[in-house]
């Protein structure tokens, strides 16, 4: 297994899929039935490699990625070789919470009234092992996939401009 096994809950999302995936491979509902009672071993053999496609599928997609704390955010673009990340890090207690679910221009809205020191930071290198693991283990440890990349490209703005007020 590549990824890890859906859990219960994840696969009760994907019921439809999961039964396209069984359909298939020739398995019928109550083919399905009859292999969780009587080879177990295969039935967890065909939900291990319907997590792999599913994750796989996931992963394939994400150009971006964000982590957020309350302090610092670090959002990732997720190249075919390269990850890159830009982070903002709010020094000081200044009662921001950069984990609210604000639009970015709104955040630098708010961060720029409050009068908050700003640190940016940049890094980037490549995928250990590989683009498909690494990016699953940060999915694993708390990242949310970015659909549009907002924070990432007012942050790489931020960066070009050199202006965090």
């Amino acid at each position: 297994m590549k990824f890890r096994r859906l859990t219960i809950t994840e696969l009760q999302e994907l019921e439809s899929e999961f039964i396209q995936f069984l359909a298939a491979n020739t398995v019928t509902g109550p083919d399905w039935q009859n292999l969780q009672a009587t080879a177990p071993e295969k039935a967890d053999h065909l939900l291990d490699v319907f997590s792999d496609i599913v994750f796989e599928k996931i992963i394939q997609g994400i150009q971006f990625l964000e982590y957020k704390t309350p302090h610092d955010i670090k959002t990732f673009s997720c190249q075919e070789e390269l990850i890159i990340m830009n982070g903002l890090r709010v020094e000081g207690d200044n009662g921001l919470d950069l984990t609210l679910n604000l639009a970015a221009e709104e955040m630098m809205t708010r961060l720029r009234q409050a009068g908050a020191e700003l640190q940016i930071y940049t890094a980037q290198k490549g995928y250990q092992p590989d683009r498909a693991a690494e990016l699953f283990r940060m999915l694993e440890g708390g990242a949310l996939i970015s659909r549009e990349g907002m924070l990432f490209k007012t942050i790489e703005e931020l960066k070009q401009t050199n202006s965090l007020r």
